[in-house]
């Protein structure tokens, strides 16, 4: 490397280690009780770092895992006599023998308060209901069992456990040095964080990431579509591709591309060869191959064009091969090269080869447009350079932190897989090569709503699965929706494959799912604003977007008995169809517990009370998704990406309560948001006996790009039709209201606001109206299981005579929304007529003569899985 070039390397790393932040963090808290050869630091009333070190050597550096122990000194006690210190918290008390040697169950034993009951722990206890976190990878499970060997999926422990307290043993951890480089660790000293938070998750994750790091925001764009695909794609094959998408009217923001992008030195067959580090010969590369991509800049030029960000595939650990692009730049930057049958080995522990790396490898690439990287597999778990040291760990170090000091205007992002307690702090996580099957879609929800216990809450999987097992379920259209719809609903949405020609991940090639499919993936858009809120939430709070449903409801059985769902920020409650559809009805089931309190079943349209398990029934364009009651859930309008904020925000007001929303938008790119960046929308609506009243606050704060004017459109599901709407006191015209018969929903269209004014929207009713609502609950998923029923009907009765046809009592209330769409004020008269004729179709269908006697019987049966909440148990 040019002498200039490493000096600007190494005074960047100077800068970066005198800088005042990273100072504070390496200070240890000023909450120290020290006892002979013990150190305890009080990190919080309910965590304590506990060190033994008989040379009283006490570690001060960061850790990889705890990068920030300079916390607020909190509150707590010290007293000791001949035999015992006491340390005490409100929350927990710890006792130390004194004078003694390391940390036993005979000196040391800490109490604590349990959901109202003494608990107390000692040296070598067991955590028996740890709540688990994630591991490194789903390579070759079907579900949680491995395909080669049968062996269970084990996930490693977590922050939180139901026993109250958890025990993180950080003593062999290694350190960062002041450059933020790897350094040893005192391995004859003790180092313990016991976490004391009884059933209070939400606080101990916040702690845990205040002192581990904070869980960084992705770029908005990352919370779109992400179209992956494990194949030799070339220049114009990918243009075609982007050019299908958008004539389907598809958003898509992320191109991923896979190995092949580079040259397969050596390989000339599909045999697989080793490189000289025992990988495959075509994992690794960095050169263009350019009989696929002949211009690569102007490839990325076009890819800048479209709005799409690009993400190459790497396996780092196969080193440098001697017929790369820069082989001899890099050879040159290095002071000491290990070289093997001319390949530069991989030291990614060695500053100078890291630094060579990034400069003459990446640097590059970069150049012309690559923006960010896919850390694929590594060969080796452990270093082999420095002893102890995870690779994988390493890796998402360095890449994200030169992502940081190279582009400090942006945030850094990064695609790689989990390497241990601490990974959290680079984003994004890549679970691996999953079985293509029905247990493999089950498994995930489980899978990443669990990693938030480690604060991991932007895995990226497989969507629709990576290994063909089983042709026909690899080609199964219904399982690829199912996955879609999860996908959608998850932190990162990335379709992906094997090279196969039997799992296609084109939508459009299942023209009886895709429908379905693009809706999910524009309800991904629709819901950006609020996954990108629940994300800068995970940042201030720790707790990620999607979570276990025992996060706020520790004390409930159920709530730990319900791995199907998860919590999707705040607000909602998702419980994906991992199974297949009944052939006859095609509804599939799914249960789902509803805490206490109302829900809104988004799906069908129906209010339902909580505390109870429902056993829903579900088409296949349908998503369980419940609302909380009064939940004000921020959508956007269709988009083509998420480039940018656009300047009109959908609003949709769930029914059955009072409720708030706080939403934070920004530029989508800078770190401004970790310093009071960004910008703030604060909402609330308010049920009377007129009506309802929405109040959108004045933006707060400010950012480049944010919209100075904006529009509204409210959506009020299972709504009556508005008398009046005032909007700042004056009426709003009867053009800027309309009703979606269909959706049972009023729709109030605001206009052209300064963002910075105060709007108060005052919606009335007609009287008697909170009563008279209640008509309309699960009206809308009637609607959508009647025309499935009348599409059944039609077809039964052209078969047997081609003049035959429904009869009207049954043609009306399958139109009843297309009746309400015209005259909306006659809504409840219709909703009444509609009830009587589903409670007449079963006598109108068996009077029907073109249909016989075992085809009633299957309508029959189809008539009884229309009620929408199915069996419940309270």
């Amino acid at each position: 490397m040019p002498v200039q070039s490493r000096l600007i390397f190494l005074l960047t790393l100077l800068i970066m280690a005198i800088q005042p932040v990273l100072a504070e963090q390496n200070k240890p808290s000023t909450a120290v009780v020290q006892e002979g050869s013990a150190r305890f630091t009080l990190l919080t009333d309910r965590l304590i770092r506990m060190e033994f070190d008989s040379q009283q050597h006490f570690e001060d550096r960061q850790s990889m895992t705890f990068v920030n122990r300079q916390q607020a000194v909190p509150d707590y006690q010290v007293s000791r006599d001949e035999q015992w210190l006491q340390i005490s918290t409100q929350y927990i008390k710890l006792r130390y023998r004194r004078h003694s040697s390391e940390f036993t169950a005979d000196n040391l034993a800490i109490e604590l308060m349990v959901d109202g009951r003494p608990v107390k722990w000692h040296p070598g206890k067991k955590d028996t209901a740890n709540l688990l976190g994630t591991t490194r990878t789903v390579d070759g499970f079907k579900g949680r069992v491995n395909v080669h060997n049968g062996e269970q999926l084990e996930l490693e422990q977590g922050i939180l456990s139901r026993d109250g307290w958890h025990l993180v043993d950080d003593s062999d951890n290694l350190m960062f040095d002041e450059a933020n480089w790897v350094s040893d660790h005192n391995k004859d000293q003790q180092d313990w964080y016991f976490f004391g938070y009884a059933h209070q998750y939400k606080d101990a994750l916040r702690d845990y990431t205040r002192i581990a790091g904070k869980i960084p925001l992705p770029p908005r764009y990352a919370f779109g579509y992400w179209w992956s695909r494990y194949w030799v794609y070339s220049d114009g094959e990918i243009r075609d591709l982007v050019d299908t998408v958008e004539q389907y009217d598809i958003p898509m923001d992320v191109l991923i591309v896979d190995m092949d992008w580079h040259n397969t030195y050596g390989l000339t067959s599909n045999q697989p060869k080793p490189t000289p580090f025992k990988g495959m010969l075509g994992w690794t590369g960095y050169s263009w191959n350019k009989a696929v991509f002949p211009e690569p800049e102007r490839f990325l030029q076009w890819t800048e064009d479209k709005q799409l960000k690009v993400a190459l595939n790497l396996h780092p650990a196969d080193g440098i091969a001697p017929m790369e692009d820069h082989y001899q730049d890099m050879l040159n930057a290095l002071d000491d090269p290990v070289i093997k049958d001319d390949w530069l080995a991989y030291r990614m522990s060695d500053k100078n080869w890291s630094e060579a790396f990034f400069e003459q490898i990446l640097r590059p690439l970069e150049k012309q447009g690559v923006d960010f990287w896919w850390l694929d597999w590594q060969q080796w778990p452990t270093s082999k350079f420095v002893a102890g040291l995870n690779n994988t760990f390493w890796l998402n170090h360095t890449f994200f932190t030169d992502m940081q000091r190279t582009y400090p205007q942006r945030r850094p992002l990064l695609f790689h897989r989990w390497g241990g307690l601490g990974n959290h702090r680079y984003q994004v996580g890549f679970s691996g090569d999953a079985v293509i099957s029905w247990d493999s879609l089950a498994f995930q929800p489980y899978f990443t709503s669990t990693a938030a216990n480690v604060g991991y809450g932007y895995w990226s999987h497989d969507i629709g699965g990576h290994i063909v097992d089983d042709k026909a379920v690899a080609s199964d259209g219904e399982l690829y929706l199912r996955w879609i719809q999860f996908g959608a609903l998850s932190p990162i949405f990335r379709t992906h494959s094997s090279k196969t020609d039997v799992a296609e991940r084109r939508i459009w090639m299942y023209p009886q799912y895709f429908p379905a499919m693009r809706d999910a993936i524009k309800l991904r858009y629709s819901l950006a604003p609020y996954l990108y809120n629940a994300g800068y939430q995970a940042w201030q709070t720790g707790v990620s977007m999607i979570r276990p449903m025992y996060y706020d409801y520790p004390e409930q059985s159920q709530a730990y008995q319900s791995p199907a769902q998860y919590m999707l920020g705040d607000d909602m409650i998702v419980a994906p169809v991992t199974q297949k559809a009944d052939p006859d009805s095609m509804l599939a089931s799914q249960s789902v517990w509803l805490p206490s309190g109302q829900w809104f079943d988004i799906s069908n349209g129906a209010l339902l009370e909580g505390n109870r398990e429902i056993n829903g029934l579900f088409s296949i364009k349908q998503i369980p998704i419940y609302a909380r009651a009064g939940a004000i859930i921020a959508q956007y309008p269709e988009l083509d990406n998420l480039k940018s904020v656009p300047d009109k925000l959908l609003l949709t007001v769930f029914p059955g309560a009072d409720g708030q929303m706080t939403l934070f938008e920004d530029d989508g790119m800078s770190n401004a948001y970790q310093q009071g960046g960004g910008a703030i929308t604060r909402m609330e609506s308010k049920r009377n006996k007129e009506g309802l009243s929405l109040h959108i606050f004045p933006v707060e704060g400010d950012y480049q790009g944010m919209p100075q004017q904006r529009s509204y459109r409210i959506r009020l599901p299972m709504s009556l039709v508005a008398t009046q709407v005032k909007v700042n006191g004056k009426l709003l015209p009867k053009a800027q209201q309309s009703y979606d018969g269909k959706q049972l929903t009023q729709i109030i269209d605001i206009p052209v606001e300064d963002s910075r004014q105060d709007i108060h929207i005052d919606i009335d009713y007609p009287a008697d109206w909170q009563a008279a609502v209640s008509a309309l609950s699960g009206k809308a998923g009637y609607f959508d299981r009647l025309n499935m029923l009348g599409d059944k009907l039609k077809l039964m009765s052209a078969r047997q005579d081609w003049g035959a046809t429904i009869p009207d009592s049954i043609l009306q209330v399958l139109d009843t929304a297309t009746k309400i769409n015209y005259h909306p004020n006659n809504l409840l008269d219709d909703i009444k007529t509609f009830d009587q004729g589903v409670a007449g179709l079963q006598d109108n269908i068996d009077g029907m003569p073109q249909i016989s006697a075992n085809e009633a019987k299957q309508l029959t049966a189809f008539l009884q899985q229309f009620q929408l909440t199915g069996e419940t148990n309270d």
